[in-house]
């Protein structure tokens, strides 16, 4: 622990912050003000895949503060366009919106279904989480996140993740669109059956309603593809994505098939523009021709398959797929998280027990080793 280990007193109190104050860092490695090196595991909760000052973002940065950052989107949004068909190529849709976060994503994709419907109610899923505005927040299931602010935005329909029979007999008449994350992140890392979205895919056409698919936290290559949905057979309406996809920068990006708003239906002031767009388009290239996606791939089964071999009696469960894991144990996942704190490993805890790991995808497999090695002895 370091000596300045807490928010300033001007911060609203939103955030149960870890005693520790990170200054400068390098791929996966962070320092602190005491200048320790920590091993990254939480990538700032998966927002950056490319890691800590990594070349081809540094340069992206500099260029593009030299130029323009905004000029507003009453002009031609040349760096938003390129962003929009590199993002529409890679993952088969053919318009983007963009803004500042992966809950104005949602927000955006939950108006383009109404508009695109004319209907205003929504199915989610249980222990989802799709955001804190009011109209994200109204497909957030947890309570603890929407209780006091109930009534919300938008009627929503909570049924079980992993449950076609459950959509099916979810849907009504005024149902405008399902919207689930692939894996769902906050729950704990949830992995659903391998046919589940195809599945999916198929209700939302039989019964002709929207699929909204938030890869908020999934996209960007962390699964092993550039979005999880392309490793299935079916296709979103729309998908959401940001984290990532700026290494860590603001944006969030709202794509669609087939579907489009309506000039004054929905805007942006920051939303596309030429910075953080053109930073985000840099980072895009780095994760698709540094084969990063392909490292996610080996570095997260090394990861779990090493976990697994330790054959921990603390261990309840190891999931996940690319670099999105959970290890979720059976006591207070604190308490580990403390420990590799202390071991000068960074990882995150969910939902009490489960130990959360989003790092950058240019991990290596001896800081894979690293990692195996610290939990096996702050576990024991």
């Amino acid at each position: 622990m370091n000596a300045k280990t807490k928010a300033e007193p001007g911060l609203m109190n939103t955030y149960k912050r870890y005693p520790l104050a990170l200054r400068s860092g390098s791929g996966c490695e962070v320092n602190d003000a005491d200048g320790r090196t920590y091993l990254d595991l939480i990538g700032g909760i998966a927002c950056c895949p490319l890691g800590h000052s990594h070349p081809a973002f540094v340069k992206a940065v500099q260029g593009h503060a030299a130029g323009l950052t905004n000029v507003s989107n009453l002009f031609q949004a040349e760096d938003a366009e390129r962003l929009a068909a590199t993002l529409g190529r890679l993952g088969g849709m053919d318009k983007a919106f963009f803004s500042n976060s992966g809950t104005e994503a949602n927000e955006s994709a939950l108006k383009l279904a109404i508009a695109e419907s004319g209907k205003r109610r929504f199915i989610a899923c249980h222990h989802a989480f799709h955001g804190r505005t009011l109209g994200s927040l109204s497909a957030t299931a947890d309570a603890k996140y929407r209780k006091e602010f109930e009534p919300l935005a938008l009627p929503v329909d909570f049924i079980p993740f992993n449950d076609t029979d459950a959509l099916r007999k979810a849907i009504l008449p005024e149902t405008a669109a399902f919207i689930v994350e692939p894996i769902q992140g906050e729950a704990g890392v949830i992995v659903p059956s391998a046919d589940y979205l195809n599945e999916v895919r198929e209700v939302c056409d039989e019964k002709g309603i929207l699929l909204i698919l938030d890869e908020v936290q999934t996209g960007n290559g962390r699964t092993g593809t550039f979005f999880e949905y392309l490793a299935h057979h079916g296709r979103p309406d729309i998908v959401t994505t940001a984290k990532g996809l700026a290494n860590g920068l603001p944006i969030g990006a709202t794509l669609a098939r087939g579907l489009d708003f309506k000039p004054g239906q929905h805007a942006s002031t920051f939303g596309g523009n030429a910075f953080v767009t053109g930073i985000a388009h840099a980072v895009v290239d780095a994760i698709v021709n540094e084969g990063m996606m392909r490292n996610a791939k080996t570095r997260g089964n090394q990861l779990m398959d090493g976990i697994r071999r330790l054959q921990k009696s603390e261990v309840a469960d190891v999931r996940g797929k690319g670099l999105m894991i959970g290890i979720e144990l059976k006591k207070d996942a604190e308490i580990v998280r403390k420990g590799l704190q202390e071991a000068g490993i960074l990882v995150s805890v969910v939902h009490g027990k489960t130990l959360r790991l989003l790092p950058p995808l240019t991990l290596s497999a001896l800081q894979v080793n690293r990692f195996i090695d610290a939990f096996d002895k702050v576990v024991s």
